[in-house]
């Protein structure tokens, strides 16, 4: 994908599925910052100025430049930051340090996966206002109507995005359009806008404002929410694509912002900035912008929900969260998913989320902390690889980007009186999930006791050369044959099911985000086999498919079930999370007529 010739249609589709999220940032940014500071002409174009250089270091720098120079097959991502930097770790401790960060990064973006949705859908809604005969319309008929477009967002999930990508990309590159041409008119009112280029005047906002303005910073970062798709979603679109397309957003969210500006110190008094300057100038196009900005916050949210899903996969495939039941909605992509698990709990999230702040400057309040907090993450993992990649120039880059990130971060804090701290009790909810999860395992597989290929092969050969086989082949899924799983030597040893062919299947995940490779393994021991498929995180494996391809028709397929017994708080949580969760074999999809779980009780 990192090869992928641009063209016009990938760029388009470029802005469909990548920029929604920080292109419908101007419709709340400037709102939201001057309703705790006050309105005069230094104080506008010192914030402008803050916005430009925001939107250059922290997403153009940061994103576009240093996090996109580093993938794998053309991806991107959180996870992808920790494949890259794991195999050059030695010590253990630097491992899991590593994976901490990784861990607390993919937790952060499903938190912003709430809130984004939600301060988006009330931004636009509250549009309606400005409408002939609607300005008295109250805030709960608004609330109502976010609710519904919320219900209609997360219900049409399972039908995928594949068909509705195709109408993404030109909605939003008519946005960005109308975003462009509304800002150029109003900077033709007042051109000294401009100046607001020179990072000076904001520099000069900070000292003149003292802590005031330093907290600012924690509205500011509003401008650059969306900024971590331009690497997420790499492997989706590619770089070169992306990069042109960023160009063009970057362009019109800049003229758009300073148009705002223009605006504002003419008319000090406006509210709902985007909406009353695009109304001045063009009344008449008012109503077709108000159903525009709803269609681009339906493709940001829907964007956003896609790239939750596609984070839920990664972390599955890696064995960092547990198995939910994935729906792949394309025949042709098998990116294209849906997890109905996750896409609920979101919606109940968002709904929770609008109804109890009900106004989007309330919840931008609560919006910053997730989004600094991902920034800060990668910038310390990209700083750290190219440390060990001894690339000193992008090393020094890199954390003087981390050193402004961990400054926006920190003026979030301020927003933690103020309904910030949901942005953390949110995320803390997929960090407990993989913290115990991880752990979990590690508990059980130490407990397991399983059998050592030696023992296993003697016993085997004895109990075969008896004649207990059963005609037909069954599959045994396990990790390696060097230590053979305590349900397979219950299945044969202890139940005598022993079938004249035993293949053992072993599914390997590798830290590549693609690749996909089978082979049989030679065992030297008649009746056994071993079958591993290793394959990327990113890669759909069709078992079914395979061993059709191979030639293994299974009579049987057997998994173990582990039955946890623990008076531990914490390990009753990983056995709720163990019961809920779907067995790898429905996951897999595999045949169910033909598959059969063996319980093991592990006591923790």
């Amino acid at each position: 994908m990192d090869t992928q010739k641009i063209s016009p249609a990938s760029v388009v589709k470029s802005l469909g599925l990548v920029f929604g999220d920080i292109g419908t940032s101007p419709i709340y940014t400037l709102a939201v910052i001057f309703m705790m500071t006050e309105r005069t002409e230094a104080n506008f174009i010192g914030i402008l100025s803050l916005i430009v250089w925001t939107l250059i270091l922290l997403v153009t720098v940061e994103y576009a430049w240093l996090a996109m120079s580093l993938s794998k097959a053309g991806e991107g991502g959180t996870i992808v930051l920790l494949s890259i930097l794991r195999p050059m770790l030695q010590s253990g401790k630097k491992i899991g340090v590593a994976s901490v960060l990784a861990f607390i990064g993919v937790s952060l973006l499903v938190g912003d996966g709430v809130i984004t949705p939600a301060i988006t859908i009330l931004s636009a809604v509250e549009g309606l206002v400005l409408l002939p005969g609607l300005e008295d319309v109250s805030q709960g008929t608004l609330v109502v109507l976010a609710l519904l477009v919320a219900v209609f967002l997360f219900s049409i999930q399972k039908n995928g995005s594949s068909r509705l990508s195709a109408f993404f990309g030109p909605v939003m590159a008519v946005w960005f359009g109308v975003l462009a041409c509304s800002g150029l008119a109003a900077i033709g009112q007042f051109p000294a806008v401009l100046k607001a280029v020179n990072p000076w005047y904001g520099i000069d906002f900070m000292m003149r404002n003292g802590l005031a303005g330093f907290f600012v910073l924690s509205e500011v970062i509003l401008c650059a929410t969306g900024g971590e798709a331009l690497y997420a979603d790499m492997g989706h679109m590619g770089r070169k694509p992306i990069l042109a397309a960023w160009g063009i957003v970057l362009t019109a969210l800049l003229l758009c912002y300073m148009g705002q500006t223009a605006f504002l110190i003419h008319n000090p008094g406006a509210n709902n900035v985007l909406f009353e300057m695009v109304r001045s100038q063009a009344r008449w196009l008012y109503a077709p912008f108000l159903v525009l900005s709803l269609l681009a916050t339906i493709i940001a949210s829907q964007s956003l929900i896609s790239g939750i899903f596609s984070i839920m996969y990664q972390s599955m495939a890696t064995h960092i969260m547990p198995l939910f039941k994935v729906d792949y909605t394309s025949k042709e992509m098998h990116s294209q998913i849906y997890i109905g698990s996750v896409n609920w709990a979101l919606f109940l999230a968002v709904v929770l989320v609008i109804v109890g702040f009900r106004e989007s400057h309330r919840l931008a309040a609560a919006y910053g902390l997730a989004v600094t907090g991902t920034m800060t993450i990668t910038g310390i993992l990209m700083t750290w690889i190219f440390h060990l990649k001894n690339r000193p120039w992008l090393c020094a880059t890199a954390a003087a980007i981390s050193v402004l990130d961990v400054v926006y971060l920190v003026a979030n804090f301020y927003k933690l009186p103020h309904g910030g701290y949901w942005s953390l009790v949110i995320a803390m909810i997929p960090l407990g999930i993989i913290l115990i999860y991880t752990q979990g395992q590690k508990a059980v597989y130490q407990r397991m006791q399983p059998m050592p290929r030696d023992v296993f092969m003697e016993k085997f050969t004895k109990q075969r050369r008896q004649g207990h086989t059963i005609k037909g082949t069954a599959i045994f899924f396990l990790r390696s044959l060097d230590s053979i799983s305590p349900y397979i030597c219950k299945t044969m040893f202890d139940n005598g099911i022993i079938y004249e062919r035993n293949v053992m299947l072993s599914i390997v995940r590798t830290y590549e985000p693609q690749g996909l490779e089978c082979h049989f393994e030679d065992t030297q021991i008649a009746g056994i086999q071993v079958f591993t498929v290793t394959a990327g995180y990113m890669e759909h494996i069709d078992i079914d498919g395979l061993l059709e391809k191979t030639g293994i028709k299974p009579r049987a397929i057997f998994y173990g079930v582990e039955d946890i017994f623990t008076r531990s708080i914490v390990w009753k949580v990983y056995a709720v999370i163990k019961k809920l969760a779907p067995p790898f074999v429905q996951f897999y999809k595999l045949p169910l007529h033909s598959v059969h779980g063996v319980i093991s009780r592990i006591s923790l």
